[in-house]
């Protein structure tokens, strides 16, 4: 092929990406749009699709009409968000740490925060959701930098003790946290809706005192994205191309932590979201972070949502909290990718 064949392919080449990329961020949307509209309309109550629209566009006072307003529409929107957060809370920690099985569970955020949540319940008899907010970051800050010394090996981060220690120090925390719980019954009361990980039976309003850090979160994430390709090519390389390595890595795990932390103080503990919306859009897209990111703002929702309505499906009238059914869905999708990376 001479050189103006290739200059002849280029724009092809160029406008067939472009197409594909629309055509799967509409086909992401329009999955999305659907598992949204099923959330208002599944549960113990099933509410016709019909309905549905009349509620949202009129002031319907009927009894189906009052559970899409009231109950099934702040149910939907903070799973929108805490969705999204876990979805690209997991691809920067993926990016940063260069291991594929890296996700706000296995790097111990999850753990971290519910051990600081439980412990707060405990100590200063919180009762609202909205009061574990800090307590939230802290514990979640905290496990990220123990996990991140563990995981350093002569300058930089080990993915195997990455993994390793993540797992270890989640299962220490979790026993902590089980010991508090059954030494006071009000704790295990206040706690164990919470920890168990749910949509239900919270008000867009509990996503007020978290808007601030999900949106410097969100940022964060977008700026790195073109740093975290050159840093998947290891450190070495990517200070050779000018990244600043510890500042991109530094901003990576704020992000994470802003994000994941303010996902686990309005829901609980979320497992599989983080993990597994990286790797879904990134067998779509590739590998490239400017479009990893994007695409999991779509993939983190959608898999929450639909999580949330096979909860309520699968044992009408009565429902499963939805971090037990990502945690069902989670566990064997873990076994598998480990095997891959082992490989």
């Amino acid at each position: 092929m001479n050189a103006i064949d290739l200059q002849d392919a280029r724009p092809a080449t160029g406008r067939s990406t472009a197409v594909r990329g629309a055509v799967l961020l509409l086909a992401g949307l329009a999955a999305l749009s659907l598992c949204a509209a099923l959330s208002l309309a599944a549960g113990s109550r099933p509410v016709p699709l019909g309905t549905v629209w009349h509620a949202l566009v009129a002031d319907d006072r009927s009894p189906d009409g009052l559970v899409v307003t009231g109950l099934r529409v702040p149910r939907t929107v903070i799973g929108l968000v805490v969705g999204a957060a876990l979805g690209v809370a997991g691809a920067v920690a993926q990016g940063v740490t260069r291991n594929p099985l890296a996700s706000p569970t296995t790097l111990g955020i999850n753990a971290g925060a519910g051990f600081a949540v439980v412990t707060a319940i405990y100590a200063l008899r919180l009762t609202h959701p909205a009061q574990y907010l800090w307590f939230a970051f802290a514990g979640a800050a905290l496990a990220t930098l123990a996990v991140l010394a563990i995981a350093r090996r002569a300058g930089d981060l080990d993915p195997v003790r990455l993994a390793l220690g993540g797992t270890v120090l989640a299962a220490v925390l979790t026993s902590w946290t089980s010991a508090v719980m059954l030494a006071s019954h009000r704790t295990l009361d206040e706690a164990r809706f919470w920890l168990a990980g749910s949509l239900a039976g919270r008000q867009t309003d509990i996503l007020l005192p978290v808007l601030a850090p999900l949106a410097i979160g969100f940022v964060l994430a977008f700026v790195i994205s073109p740093a975290l390709n050159a840093l998947a090519l290891g450190d070495e390389t990517a200070q050779a191309l000018g990244v600043p390595v510890a500042k991109v890595r530094a901003a990576g795990g704020l992000a994470v932590v802003l994000l994941a932390a303010s996902s686990v103080a309005v829901a609980g503990p979320l497992s599989f979201i983080g993990l597994a919306a990286p790797h879904l859009v990134r067998k779509l897209v590739g590998t490239d972070h400017r479009r990893l990111i994007p695409g999991c703002l779509i993939a983190g929702p959608l898999l929450l949502l639909a999580a949330d309505v096979l909860g309520r499906v699968l044992l009408r009238p009565t429902e499963l909290e939805v971090g037990i059914v990502t945690a069902f869905l989670g566990a064997p999708m873990l076994a598998v990718l480990a095997r891959k990376v082992a490989r």
